[in-house]
């Protein structure tokens, strides 16, 4: 509920246009709600809150750049050439704006539609939120020749605001540090920042966004990543595209205004099976969809449709075609500018407003019309694959209705290799991954059988990154984990998603050996996984177990060592720093130990490391999948060499 309206209407930004809306007194109690956690995602959603303030400053035009700073104690400096936060005094709340806009929630001038016509943090809680989760926040705003600081801790003011210099630059720069006593993880991870930086990049075209990483690493050295684009969406889709081999060589870039909601959409087909498209409202990434991505969907159904029926191409075509046929192949990025956003769904990631529905639908059909007229060999190659997807939708369902007419048996059952745990409960069950039959034996052996079901996989299941739709869930090793699990897939004609409604456990744990092979396996299934059963991965129910490296013995002392620095640290501590003095037994493969080892290393819920898997970046893991299962080998091998962390085991 707004309390005060703005008065002020010719464009300036003053302290008339900070309004205030409520207190911060809940934040500290309950900062989950506010940031979503206090883990890893919460401590990077505070550098996020305060870059989008950066970016709501360039979206009205009077910003241009951004730097964010990781500083070396893992404090955070957000800094930006824009206006500066209004320093005036605050009427109503006896105040400096300044202090109003860093110590009470929901004060800013995105309330104000004179000040933001559109607003990316809207849907956020504000700077003043990061502000009551930091030990000390430092602000300092550059405005009309001097430079303005103030000081906070857990979101009080440590001092008044006051005049530190004299300065020609406009901007505000903010610098915070998270407080231990809120946040579970203190430490900042340079890629997941980077992948955001990058992101915001393309969704704002023409911002030039740094990233600096003062924490030196072994050898001393620093990073620094400058994020610019110039062409926006167009750049976006082709480097989410990048790894997979394209259909049609252009992008179909669109950036227009319909009904007063700026539109822009970029779109390419490859020659792939799956579907992936991106959206996005004031830079947040709708990962639920809604309103925007059903008008872009009708939109392109609509217009590819009416194309291959005015140019007879659909003559002689025997099946039907359905919404999902046109979208195979199609990579596509989908962004909107709001002035209200209105979203729903249960991870407030899902557009609501209605009247967007109209303007992407009109803006898309428009658009793609033109193009197809303007394109007919790309048009003809389009419409073909479309053809070719409905053709063998066709035929897999035409497969199956023979399979369950000639079994009709076998449709519910639970699959044959499948241990099975006696509770029902899934919130308290787990579902063990498990390569090969000889692990899965051990595993089975060595579990707890009232909570941990076993499923032995046999080799490497079929990479989904390069397989038709259909003969995907036609592969015995994928139609087990997903039988197993109790999830349909692909149930009706139109829709490949996923039903998880029924999920027998809360927790799929994939355990492979700790080598290459068993990465391979890793990767192969979380691609299936991603690809398929994306809810999975969101609602955090996908982990990687991590099985010990090493067994170190001296004497009657013995340890499990995940890690080379685990295992030098006990010959140091146990060996006198000499290996001969200690005994070490090398785990090529879970194999290799027995069932009440697996289960003390590996399986014990008192015991083991999980490695939860997240997707913090949907269009970043959309083109990380595609590069590692596709067929360009130089991508894959740079970013394996950058990335794998493979202990020496044959030394």
């Amino acid at each position: 509920m707004i309390e005060e309206q703005a008065t002020n209407h010719n464009g300036n930004y003053s302290a008339d246009n900070i309004q205030v809306l409520e207190g911060l007194e809940a934040v500290r109690k309950r900062p989950a709600m506010y940031i979503g956690d206090t883990g890893v995602k919460g401590l990077h959603h505070l550098v996020y809150e305060v870059v989008d303030n950066s970016i709501d400053e360039a979206l009205a035009g009077y910003c241009d750049k951004i730097d964010v700073t990781i500083n070396e104690d893992n404090s955070i400096t957000v800094q930006d050439n824009g206006r500066g936060i209004p320093v005036g005094f605050h009427e109503k709340e006896q105040k400096s704006a300044l202090e109003v806009v860093m110590t009470v929630l929901h004060a800013g001038g995105k309330f104000d539609k004179d000040s933001y016509k559109v607003s990316g943090g809207l849907h956020g809680v504000g700077v003043s939120c990061v502000n009551a989760l930091s030990t000390l926040m430092i602000t300092q705003v550059a405005l009309d020749g001097k430079l303005y600081e103030q000081q906070y801790s857990c979101g009080k003011p440590l001092t008044g605001v006051e005049i530190v210099a004299e300065t020609e630059a406009n901007g505000t720069r903010q610098t915070f540090h998270p407080d231990p006593t809120i946040f579970s993880v203190l430490e900042y991870k340079y890629e997941i920042l980077a992948s955001r930086m990058r992101e915001l990049a393309y969704l704002n075209a023409g911002i030039t966004i740094t990233l600096t990483d003062l924490r030196a690493d072994e050898a001393g050295n620093t990073k620094f990543e400058t994020f610019f684009s110039k062409d926006g969406l167009k750049e976006f889709v082709q480097f989410v595209d990048s790894s997979r081999e394209h259909l049609i060589q252009d992008v179909i870039h669109i950036n227009t205004e319909k009904n007063g909601t700026p539109v822009e959409v970029a779109i390419m087909y490859n020659t792939s099976y799956s579907e992936n498209i991106h959206s996005y409202v004031n830079n947040i990434n709708t990962i639920e969809g809604g309103t925007h991505l059903a008008g872009f969907r009708r939109a392109l159904t609509r217009t590819l449709k009416k194309y291959a029926e005015d140019s007879k191409m659909l003559e002689k075509v025997k099946v039907d075609i359905a919404g999902d046929d046109f979208r195979e192949g199609l990579t596509a990025v989908i962004s909107i500018k709001v002035q209200e956003p209105q979203f729903e769904g249960q991870t407030k990631t899902k557009l609501g407003n209605n009247e967007v529905m109209g303007a992407v639908d009109q803006a898309v059909g428009e658009a793609l019309t033109n193009y197809l007229e303007e394109h007919p060999k790309e048009a003809k190659l389009i419409v073909d694959k479309v053809i070719l997807a409905a053709t063998a939708r066709h035929a897999a369902r035409k497969a199956r209705e023979m399979v369950q007419r000639k079994s009709p048996m076998s449709g519910g059952g639970l699959p044959g290799k499948l241990a099975d745990c006696s509770d029902r409960d899934p919130d308290k069950c787990e579902l063990f991954l498990v390569e090969g039959d000889s692990a899965g034996g051990t595993a089975k052996q060595g579990r707890n059988r009232a909570f941990q079901a076993i499923l032995p996989l046999r080799g490497k299941i079929l990479n989904v990154e390069k397989a038709m739709y259909h003969k995907a869930l036609e592969s015995d090793e994928i139609r087990n984990i997903y039988t197993a699990l109790g999830v349909t897939i692909g149930t009706e004609e139109d829709n490949k998603a996923a039903n998880i409604s029924k999920l027998r456990y809360k927790k799929t744990i994939i355990m492979t050996d700790a080598d290459v092979d068993g990465s391979h396996i890793d990767t192969l299934i979380m691609t299936f996984f991603f690809r398929y059963m994306p809810e999975i991965i969101r609602n955090g129910y996908l982990y990687i177990a991590t099985p010990p490296l090493y067994l170190c013995k001296k004497g009657k002392i013995e340890e499990y060592c995940w890690t080379d620095a685990q295992r030098q640290k006990f010959i140091d501590t146990y060996g006198g720093g000499s290996e001969n003095a200690v005994h070490t037994q090398r785990y090529k493969g879970l194999g290799e130990m027995n069932a009440t080892q697996l289960w003390e290393t590996t399986m014990d819920p008192e015991n083991r490391i999980l490695k939860q898997i997240t997707i913090e970046n949907a269009a970043e893991a959309d083109y990380i999948f595609s590069m590692l299962m596709g067929e360009d080998v130089g991508p894959r091998r740079e970013f394996i060499e950058q990335n794998a962390t493979y202990a020496n085991i044959d030394k």
